[in-house]
């Protein structure tokens, strides 16, 4: 069936309409849609009926990019968060629609610019520069634009000279052609040649004459163009200084006034019989407080979350009348109370490895196996052992305590919100470990364990044990000898969407600590892989995770930022605010999950206007100085031969008497891998896999005979599985149904008895 011929109207204003081929997915390719251009504005509909009622999307053509593919395609971006992938029926009318488009764009851009200048003198997307800083930056970019600007009138320049010096010898060699005098139908093509080539030289010399005075008017006025620039910015400049100036006055007279009022107080107190115990108690810590700022202080934005703040400023004595005694060593020294060397009684049983073999220089094409498993779960997908990393995910999992001495530290606080900063950092750092890291660990087998006993080095042991394979669900329970308690149960749900993998962990972390009796859970957010198709894989982290103390009420809201090519900042960036239940800011967290977090306290709290990111409001903190709670360990000498592996990781699958037959460590098709002898790690995975497979079929016939012997309902489970170290039951925190350690493990280990353990290997 023949397309519809497309309409090619003429562009009319900067209205333009017609048919054009849009890039939906990798299922169903380009679709005809039906694109209309009016107003600065292109829109698009499935048919034109659709005109009057439903508009499937549009882009603002002033904030625009517009760039060409090849002889029919264009796509159109307005900064990452909308892209059309276009093509047009032909290069012509592809060339229409550019024509239509540039000038829409430009039109665009001239009315955005002239309301630009009739409004405010800061814009949105230009930031004004913080004191001190003297405009430097705005004046870079200027003198930047000012450079493109003069190459490309030089390159106009020449093209000018270009054109007047080809259109000459092309005159000439006509010229020569008609001396020759040829007859017939070669005499009248030259001469038709003739009379096409004065034209354009007609055309050609109007454009270098214009050019020409364009060149001249240009080089008259730049002078005079920087000159007014500089002087803006030199005004500028001095505007800045003199608010920065008045700002320190300000803070200066509060300062002094809050000093005169401690003398007062002071005074009074001596006079009267003298305060309480208690009521002295404030009082110092409002001191403390103030005399901790020994320089101006530093502001912070962070967009607030409407549904956890419910003040819009913060009282600062008020504050301060709830912080306890540790708060005030947070101020001045935050870590000086955790400080401590490990006892020195931990000694560790043995030397731990410091490398694995080098990864094997395999070539194969990851597209080539997962471009017939697009949409499909990743645990359903035949992977081979080549784009693994020769690690289990039980063990993956274990490596969330990497950083632990952070959890240790969060045992030892007095202060809940305190505690909050180190538990929030620890739910950060577990990211840190997957930077480098686009291996994919082996999926563990139903009934295989891991265990990571560190009890004589660090103090903690902990335990994993994968208790489902559909879904596949992997449940762990770490235990320390310093106050806290770590449990998860993570299931893995991923999708593979063509050019970038998402993988979304489903499940809750607890953190319990003893001191206090304080009980902490969060969740885990997006993992997505890009560049699956071509390019060098990489890894971002985003989404929002909340880290709530269901024993006070606390809580902190963290923001993984998703990167962006067209974002000023920093990459990685993770951004949150600790909060009392009420809602009050007590603490500021900034940083990177692959790098640091920092954390400030919060000195005053003011909500500002809609100018966050999708209307949001903005809530600007005032705080004290940034101190670091939480920094990446630096990776092993040739981690890049070895996965990328940290020094936790290398020594994960290291080979260790007394576990249990089902541990990843005696895992067959890992060890292989590790070795290097991959096309037997192959094929000793499938044999295992078939085993798996052959023991879940066994499973279900046994269920089904105890269903036609009881006599049960249809619709019962097909699998009568149980884990053998942990327990189904409901969470009475959070009300999902979990599988919660029941103990035995590490007995069963001391008598050396596993009687009780599947073959699974």
């Amino acid at each position: 069936m023949s397309e519809p011929k497309t309409p090619t109207p003429t562009p009319a204003g900067d209205t333009y309409k017609g048919w054009v081929f849009k890039w939906t997915n990798y299922i169903k390719g380009y679709q005809r849609r039906w694109f209309v251009l009016s107003n600065g504005l292109l829109s698009y509909y499935r048919t034109q009926a659709e005109m009057g009622h439903t508009c499937r999307g549009t882009i603002n053509l002033a904030t625009a990019t517009i760039t060409v593919d090849d002889a029919c395609n264009f796509v159109i971006s307005n900064g990452g968060a909308q892209t059309y992938h276009l093509k047009a029926s032909c290069e012509v009318e592809r060339q229409r629609w550019i024509t239509a488009l540039e000038l829409a764009k430009a039109k665009a851009a001239r009315m955005q610019a002239e309301s630009d200048d009739s409004g405010d003198d800061f814009s949105p997307s230009s930031p004004p520069v913080a004191p001190g800083q003297g405009g430097g930056s705005q004046n870079s970019e200027v003198q930047s634009a000012l450079r493109t600007l003069g190459s490309k009138v030089e390159d106009l320049s020449t093209c000018n000279d270009l054109i007047s010096k080809h259109g000459s010898a092309l005159q000439r060699s006509l010229s020569e052609l008609d001396s020759l005098r040829l007859t017939g139908e070669a005499g009248d093509k030259i001469r038709q040649v003739t009379e096409r080539a004065t034209l354009f030289r007609i055309t050609s010399n109007a454009m270098i004459n214009a050019c020409r005075d364009f060149l001249a008017l240009a080089q008259a006025h730049s002078k005079r163009w920087q000159k007014a620039l500089q002087a803006e910015r030199d005004q500028r400049v001095r505007l800045e200084e003199t608010l920065e100036q008045l700002a320190k006055q300000h803070n200066n007279l509060e300062r002094a006034f809050r000093g005169a009022a401690q003398a007062n107080a002071t005074a009074d107190n001596k006079s009267a019989a003298g305060p309480g115990k208690g009521e002295a108690s404030d009082e110092d810590d409002d001191n403390e407080f103030f005399d901790a700022m020994e320089e101006a202080p530093e502001f912070i934005t962070v967009p607030a979350d409407p549904q956890f703040h419910k003040r819009s400023s913060s009282n600062i004595s008020g504050f301060n009348s709830e912080m306890c005694p540790d708060d005030q060593s947070l101020n001045e020294e935050p870590l000086a109370m955790n400080q401590e060397s490990p006892s020195q009684e931990l000694v560790p049983l043995k030397k731990r490895r410091t490398r694995i073999p080098d990864k094997p220089n395999y070539s194969l094409n990851l597209w080539s196996i997962m471009k017939n498993c697009i949409g499909k779960e990743l645990s359903k997908i035949p992977m081979p052992v080549n784009f693994n990393e020769p690690i289990s995910m039980l063990q993956r999992l274990s490596e969330d305590l990497e950083y632990h001495e952070l959890l240790d530290k969060a045992s030892k606080c007095q202060s809940s919100l305190e505690q909050m900063c180190y538990v929030a950092a620890f739910s950060v750092s577990s990211y840190s470990t997957t930077v480098h890291r686009t291996g994919k660990p082996f999926n563990p087998l139903l009934g295989e364990t891991y265990e990571l006993d560190r009890r004589r080095e660090s103090g903690y042991r902990s335990l994993c044990e994968q208790v489902s394979h559909h879904p596949p669900a992997a449940a762990h329970h770490a235990i320390s000898d310093r106050g806290w308690t770590l449990r998860q149960e993570i299931t893995v749900a991923s999708k593979f969407r063509g050019k970038y993998l998402s993988i979304m962990p489903l499940g809750t972390i607890h953190a319990i600590f003893e001191k206090g009796n304080n009980h902490y859970t969060w969740k885990k957010v997006t993992t997505t892989v890009h560049n699956i198709i071509v390019g060098k894989l990489w890894i971002d982290q985003s989404g929002e995770i909340d880290v709530v103390n269901h024993t006070t009420g606390d809580r902190c809201h963290l923001k993984f930022a998703p990167y962006s090519y067209f974002s000023r900042d920093v990459a990685r960036k993770v951004t949150g605010v600790v909060m009392d239940k009420d809602g009050k800011a007590h603490y500021v967290l900034s940083g990177t999950w692959d790098e640091k977090m920092e954390f400030s306290r919060v000195m005053q709290s003011s909500r500002g206007g809609e100018n966050g990111t999708e209307g949001k409001q903005k809530t600007v903190y005032q705080t004290l100085k940034a101190r670091e709670v939480w920094r990446r360990n630096p990776l092993a000498e040739g981690a890049e031969t070895m996965y990328y592996f940290t020094a936790l990781a290398l020594t994960l699958n290291e080979l260790e008497e007394g576990v249990a037959p089902t541990d990843s460590r005696r895992r067959p098709d890992q060890r292989l891998m590790e070795d290097g002898r991959w096309d037997e790690a192959n094929a000793e995975k499938q044999r295992l896999e078939e085993k798996q497979r052959s023991a879940r079929r066994e499973r279900e016939r046994e269920a089904a005979s105890q269903r036609t012997s009881s006599q049960s309902e249809e619709g019962a489970p097909h699998e009568n599985y149980q884990a053998l170290w942990f327990e189904r039951c409901e969470d009475q925190i959070t009300g999902e149904q979990v599988h919660i350690y029941k103990g035995g493990y590490w007995e069963a280990k001391e008598r050396g008895n596993w009687e009780g353990c599947p073959d699974i290997f």
